[in-house]
């Protein structure tokens, strides 16, 4: 066998493609630890970042996704910009010679993917979600494999490529060492109190941050403390509404929360987006969640990965436009009943497809091992 093992992997866009694709590369690398692997990523975009300090190399395309409404003219020239990555793909696939391409999702992956299907390159997607993104829509017929995290995605894919294997996670939140206990006190909590994790994603959630503000008498008479991830974009203007409060020494306002681990660990409740890692990673470590979907995702699919857990009693979900006066009400009536809690977090395992990475690496090596 050819000892030099070159993969590339192309994705990206948001924190839900970029985890799952630095996880599997991680995998590759553990099990052959000779591979040499390449991310393609879109200009602009967070891979270009958060895959260099992952340890990766990562070249940028200047592909961007469609304007609305379709028929704008700016499109001409997305479309251009779409043609141009390709090609662009194509060269450096021609350069790099990987014996297979793996795709997360994002505008990066359809012209990479697109480009080393034409190559003649093994490739394999892995889609996130419970209703399939575009892109992966669109490659599905091009790839040997689709790994899935949810049943019934033969409506999307050729039923022959599918594979379930759940969603990559982070590893840090699987392996987080350190008890309920130390991980309140690590945020300055009182452990013997209930707790509740507020996360909006990275960026923040507007809605969910609003629910807050607008409920500060009901959290401070409640003896409940919380735990908030404000999101970068939303934390200063949040701060300066807090001053006009008095003290909430039960809040913890954090605008990042770089050990989410320990977050998890010491939430008795978790108030969170429905995005499809961060649902994965609730379902190993068999969290009580309440959903919260974001509307501004492509075809709802935050709302189709919430019902899937709720349908199965193993979530609660408020939708969006309703959050503002419901979720932390909500939030604060469900930690205090120990037997729901118990109920969501036992239902909520049976979901958990654990070692996610390790199956779809092996995948890969199948696919790059065929190809050599």
């Amino acid at each position: 066998m050819d000892k030099e093992l070159r993969i590339i992997i192309s994705g990206g866009g948001t924190g839900g493609h970029i985890f799952p694709a630095v996880s599997i590369a991680n995998a590759i690398k553990e099990k052959r630890p000779e591979v040499k692997i390449l991310f393609v990523g879109a200009l602009g975009r967070m891979e270009m970042q958060r895959v260099p300090a992952a340890g990766y190399e990562i070249k940028g395309l200047p592909v961007r996704g469609l304007i609305r409404p379709l028929w704008s003219l700016k499109n001409i020239g997305v479309l251009l910009d779409y043609f141009k990555s390709k090609r662009m793909a194509k060269q450096i696939i021609k350069d790099f010679r990987p014996m297979a391409a793996v795709g997360v999702g994002g505008y990066a992956s359809g012209a990479t993917l697109d480009a080393a299907h034409s190559l003649g390159v093994p490739s394999l997607i892995q889609e996130q979600n419970s209703y399939a993104g575009k892109t992966n829509k669109m490659l599905s017929t091009k790839v040997d494999k689709i790994c899935v995290a949810y049943d019934g995605m033969e409506r999307f894919f050729p039923s022959d490529k599918i594979m379930k294997t759940g969603n990559p996670v982070r590893q840090n939140i699987i392996n987080a060492d350190i008890s309920r206990e130390d991980a309140v006190r690590q945020f300055g909590l009182d452990p013997a109190k209930k707790t509740i994790l507020i996360v909006g994603g990275s960026l923040g959630a507007r809605t969910v941050n609003e629910s807050v503000l607008s409920h500060l008498d009901d959290i401070e008479a409640s003896g409940v403390q919380f735990i908030w991830q404000t999101g970068k974009y939303y934390n200063a203007s949040i701060m300066q509404q807090l001053k006009f409060h008095e003290e909430l020494p039960m809040l913890r306002v954090l605008d990042f929360i770089s050990d989410m681990g320990a977050a998890y660990k010491a939430a008795d409740l978790v108030i969170s987006r429905a995005g499809a890692s961060s649902i994965s990673e609730f379902c190993l470590i068999g969290k009580p969640v309440i959903l919260v979907p974001s509307p501004n995702v492509a075809e709802d699919h935050q709302t189709k990965n919430a019902m899937a857990l709720v349908d199965r009693d193993a979530a609660m979900m408020v939708r969006d436009i309703e959050a503002k006066d419901k979720v932390i009400r909500l939030a604060l009536d469900t930690v205090m009943d120990q037997h729901k809690l118990d109920s969501l977090s036992e239902n909520v395992l049976k979901l958990g497809l654990p070692h996610s990475a390790d199956v779809i690496a092996d995948e890969v090596l199948k696919l790059a091992e065929n190809k050599q």
